[in-house]
């Protein structure tokens, strides 16, 4: 089963990060845009885009999806440009859900961006 297809589970806390070696696994079935920052605890993606218009649809489009999966990212939107971070905050690491967003995030940007 593809990750897109998969559901987020919010994380009541209390669950285990992924080891390096699962992280290095699932960024395979993502968009290799994405990379590990914050040592190894979050995953982000850069877009650029046109203009400011562009970057603030696609942010409100991702909103919307956070708000359906109850996993929500950091979007920072600014002139040409959309970065995406993810990770579980209440353990402030990554799990799988952390990685069905992203997939899920990919499957907005290649339809309205077709990046």
């Amino acid at each position: 089963m593809s990750l897109s297809s998969k559901s987020c589970i919010p994380c009541q806390g209390g669950v285990p990060k992924l080891p390096l070696n699962d992280i290095n696994n699932f960024l395979k079935e993502i968009h290799s845009d994405w990379t590990l920052t914050h040592e190894d605890t979050r995953i982000r993606r850069s877009v650029n885009l046109r203009e400011m218009a562009e970057p603030m649809k696609i942010a409100n489009i991702i909103a919307k999806l956070a708000d359906e999966q109850w996993h929500h990212p950091e979007l920072t939107i600014g002139f040409g440009h959309l970065d995406i971070e993810i990770w579980t905050h209440k353990i402030n690491g990554l799990v799988e859900s952390d990685f069905i967003f992203a997939s899920k995030v990919d499957d907005i940007l290649k339809s309205e961006v077709n990046l």
